[in-house]
């Protein structure tokens, strides 16, 4: 947790001598006394602009209710063509998160008696193909990113991996299977980049499918693909 730390403020004294006495300061002829209405050399004058106006408060309320708006109509639309909206979470089966936190744990023991560069020195996929049914075989839509099989800017593609978090299979080791997505479509689509955040609405499936990037527990058959607004 950050902490504030307050710097100790030190006031110096200035002591006459005892036996001296101070004059009397002098008071300011007339024409010198200043104006009751001058303005001081720091902080704000009169007539300077402090916070936002009405005017500007009004049209960044304007603005929220309006994205509020478009927000709802939207969720209106996509439970209209009877898609549920789930996330990642949704997809683990009931205690399977304490199961992958000790497999983890075994992998990790496991690690400190591995040399570095051997053959045993690679990033596996841990977690099992555990899935929950609560979705399987109805209309989803889930945020994540995009893992490409192949990579041509300028081709189309028709399968691909769904991933939680950026960098999976690239970077980083992949997911648990019943944490990664295989999507594939009768429709290919363009990917510009190669890990991007998008929406993906589809009849899902639980159902095993392997690939040299990752194993996955889920399918989906995708019928809309959108980019992720932040």
């Amino acid at each position: 947790m950050k902490q504030l730390i307050l710097p100790a403020l030190l006031a110096s004294l200035t002591l006459a001598p005892a036996c001296s006495k101070a004059p009397p300061p002098a008071t300011p002829a007339a024409s010198e006394a200043p104006a009751a209405d001058a303005p001081t050399a720091d902080g704000p004058k009169v007539g300077d602009k402090i916070g936002t106006s009405e005017a500007e408060q009004a049209a960044a309320d304007t603005g929220i209710a309006a994205k509020a708006a478009e927000a709802l109509r939207k969720e209106e639309e996509i439970k209209a063509r009877g898609v549920t909206t789930i996330g990642w979470e949704d997809l683990m089966p009931e205690g399977e998160q304490e199961r992958l936190q000790k497999m983890y744990a075994a992998e990790l023991a496991k690690a400190y008696s591995i040399a570095e560069g051997s053959a045993g020195d690679a990033p596996v996929q841990i977690g099992s193909f555990n899935t929950d049914d609560t979705y399987d075989g109805k209309k989803i839509r889930i945020p994540g990113y995009t893992v490409p099989f192949s990579y041509d800017a300028k081709a189309k593609i028709s399968e691909f991996l769904l991933v939680p978090y950026f960098g999976a299979c690239i970077h980083a080791p992949p997911p648990p299977p019943n944490q990664t997505i295989f999507v594939r479509t009768e429709t290919p689509v363009p990917l510009k980049d190669l890990p991007q955040a998008v929406w993906v609405e589809g009849t899902l499936h639980a159902e095993k499918q392997e690939s040299d990037l990752a194993d996955a527990a889920y399918v989906i058959d995708m019928s809309l693909l959108e980019k992720y607004e932040y």
